[in-house]
């Protein structure tokens, strides 16, 4: 057997996420179109007849201006460590700028995989143009791949494989993600929450688990002020009422999801609560 750990790395909203979901060829990252949507690793398994990949998705590495985000680039740089492989995710409809300089100044880009998402955005020549920019990073390869449609993805799978070594597989072959179930339920969560949400918002939300009892699930979701409250809940429970239909289509049939809304005042700019929050 060959085993290969990979991390993929990159600033926030360049589809990390959803590259990891293509690669697994099952969901196992939320994803939404807000920036630092990950803030936590999140590893997915690949298990073929010979080779495991394991791959980490990081949260985007950005300039943080809150305990939180100090906290989910740390994760992120973290991930970077005792693994096979570094792929930085490029986006291949934004300008290679100053941000995807500094996280490449982060690891031994010599060694890793430059990989440029979202080509099914733009046209070959602007993905020639974009590649040619990336190309003075000095990385080991390229690839240019569409999360979204899948192309590409492949041939990168193949590659990754090739820089697999031998060794036991460390997971069942039939596991492809090791989150556990009562967090993958709190993210999912939020994963709705980010999509019905607006302006600052989504950020000062974290969801968690606090009882589970299956069929019957508790989330809480928890705010930084009691004005934020009303607008997670909406006019009469609409909003998350909606937010309890969507999570739901996605469990087991029978799962009863209850939403309770807390307030924990400034939680992301304080340490404690964001750790004590799992980040």
């Amino acid at each position: 057997m060959r085993v290969g750990f990979v991390s993929l790395v990159g600033r926030p909203n360049v589809g990390k996420s959803t590259l990891l979901n293509a690669l697994i060829g099952k969901k196992v990252s939320i994803v939404s179109d807000k920036p630092q949507t990950t803030r936590t690793r999140v590893r997915g398994i690949v298990t073929t007849s010979d080779t495991q990949l394991v791959f980490v998705d990081t949260p985007g590495l950005h300039k943080a201006s809150t305990a939180l985000g100090k906290r989910v680039n740390a994760t992120a740089l973290e991930s970077m460590r005792d693994v096979d492989t570094v792929c930085l995710v490029l986006d291949a409809t934004q300008t290679v700028g100053s941000g995807d300089r500094w996280v490449s100044q982060q690891l031994d880009v010599s060694k890793a995989i430059i990989v440029l998402n979202k080509i099914d955005a733009v046209s070959p020549a602007k993905v020639m143009a974009q590649l040619s920019a990336a190309s003075e990073f000095g990385a080991a390869e390229y690839f240019p791949v569409s999360a979204k449609t899948g192309e590409g993805v492949a041939e990168f799978l193949e590659a990754l494989a090739t820089r697999a070594t031998e060794g036991d597989a460390m997971y069942p072959p039939e596991m492809v993600s090791e989150t556990p179930q009562a967090q993958w339920v709190a993210e999912l969560v939020r994963e709705q929450l980010l999509a019905v949400t607006r302006d600052e918002l989504p950020y000062s939300i974290a969801t968690r688990v606090t009882e589970w009892e299956w069929p019957r699930v508790r989330c809480e979701i928890v705010v930084e002020r009691e004005s934020q409250k009303g607008m997670v809940i909406g006019k009469s429970g609409h909003l998350l009422k909606t937010v309890g239909i969507e999570v739901r289509k996605q469990l087991p049939a029978g799962a009863f999801l209850e939403l309770f809304v807390v307030v924990d005042k400034d939680w992301q700019h304080r340490a404690d609560r964001v750790i004590r929050l799992g980040y």
